[in-house]
């Protein structure tokens, strides 16, 4: 059974950072690209940023590139969000998910984990 686990989530300020993590179970981690999405009140589910299989490859949202860095490590089957230069814009409840293959691109993605609040507000 695929079972992802998100925390790390919380209240920061704007220009703070929060590391978030994602611990997973259940397949074979290594065999799956990984994406974290968000979804803030009132609006749809957006990407944020995915990883390849092998670590080696990595996409963001334009909204976020330069302030986040994604990461996973295959020992601990766990994928990391670190979040930089926090915004109030991105006050979200953050998800991890499994993507279909291998590849950056997560042309699908399933699994959703129950997802982490992030809150930036003064």
């Amino acid at each position: 059974q695929v079972q992802l686990v998100e925390s790390g989530g919380g209240l920061v300020q704007p220009g703070g950072s929060l590391r978030l993590s994602c611990a997973a179970s259940g397949f074979t981690f290594s065999n799956y690209a990984m994406i974290w999405v968000r979804q803030a009140p009132g609006k749809g589910l957006e990407r944020v940023s995915a990883i390849s299989a092998g670590g080696g490859a990595v996409s963001y949202a334009p909204f976020v590139k330069g302030r986040f860095t994604i990461s996973r490590d295959i020992t601990e089957d766990t994928v990391y969000l670190q979040m930089n230069s926090l915004k109030p814009d991105d006050t979200a409840a953050y998800f991890c998910a499994r993507c279909g293959g291998e590849l950056v691109t997560c042309a699908q993605f399933d699994n959703r984990g129950q997802g982490t609040q992030v809150t930036v507000s003064s």
